[in-house]
């Protein structure tokens, strides 16, 4: 697979991560998005993630030499003509998702690999904007992709053999364990994770306890090792409320109903990690500050 020309769709922090591991994995890709500026961003923002490898000796100044060396930033979609594997990282909304894949259909052979990283949007119905729905693939990564070891694969109702086995061969490609999931709103992952994240905020909204002894609780009490509300920082809080929002939208249940402290937060642009302040305050380049509780209650008045 060392000559597949590899594409990603989306220059965020999902997009950057993928094409962190790809690159890392020794592999050439170009990472587009609506402009190159963005693209030449996303760019930066891999740049300062293996900056920080670096400062913990997991990397080297001439690996993200090499890595970065591999990463073409672009804005023609066009490119898409002649790669082999084409995987979008777009917002997680379905209408933007299905018009990408209807503009995929038209340019890319019928022998490219589509992927989507949705993490609750159905396969199917982006899909059907395409006139090869078996063709069509779900891989959910996880965030932070170089991280976190493992991928769902998730069938949609008409993906056939022929495209999962292509898709365990680009999970085996970047070194990630990978699982079989049969489509359902949230799959495996999302679904599990999203209502102990929403009663984690509901606990600290209700002033059961402080995010910081919310976290160490979970952390010291159930081996997590990181906390809910930490976690939600790293994910962007905008983020977990789109999941939450598609699955009460899928699924009817009040257990996705976003805490109401997540839509304040998520409304005042406290959105975790990427903004510096989400449950917990962060620096410039992502670390978590000493004694870093956001004041959170204010936005519950």
């Amino acid at each position: 697979m060392a000559s597949k020309k590899i594409m990603i769709i989306g220059a965020g922090v999902m997009g950057q991560g993928l094409a962190e591991a790809i690159a890392t994995a020794g592999y050439e890709l170009t990472l587009v998005d609506k402009t190159t500026k963005l693209a030449e961003r996303g760019v930066r923002g891999i740049g300062e993630s293996i900056d920080r490898e670096i400062g913990r000796w997991g990397l080297t100044q001439s690996d993200k030499k090499a890595i970065l060396a591999r990463i073409f930033p672009s804005s023609d979609l066009a490119q898409a003509e002649d790669a082999e594997i084409v995987l979008e990282t777009i917002p997680e909304k379905l209408e933007k998702k299905q018009s990408l894949f209807e503009k995929l259909n038209r340019l890319c052979s019928t022998d490219t690999l589509l992927i989507t990283n949705t993490g609750t949007l159905s396969i199917s119905e982006i899909a059907e904007s395409t006139d090869r729905p078996e063709k069509i693939i779900g891989m959910h990564f996880l965030n932070p992709v170089t991280r976190v070891p493992l991928v769902e694969i998730v069938k949609g109702l008409k993906t056939d053999e022929e495209t999962f086995q292509k898709a365990v061969q680009f999970a085996e490609l970047l070194d990630k364990k990978w699982i079989t999931v049969n489509e359902y709103p949230g799959y495996v992952t999302t679904r599990i994770i999203v209502p102990m994240l929403n009663e984690a905020m509901h606990v600290l909204m209700e002033g059961v306890a402080s995010a910081e002894d919310v976290d160490e609780a979970m952390k010291l009490g159930f081996g997590f090792n990181v906390g809910p509300l930490a976690l939600a920082d790293m994910m962007g809080l905008d983020v977990v409320m789109s999941w939450m929002m598609n699955l009460l939208d899928e699924l009817s249940e009040h257990k996705y109903n976003p805490c109401p402290l997540l839509r304040k937060l998520v409304r005042a642009g406290d959105l975790g990690v990427k903004t510096g302040k989400g449950f917990f305050k962060y620096d410039e380049e992502g670390n978590r500050l000493h004694n870093g509780a956001a004041k959170v209650e204010e936005k519950v008045k």
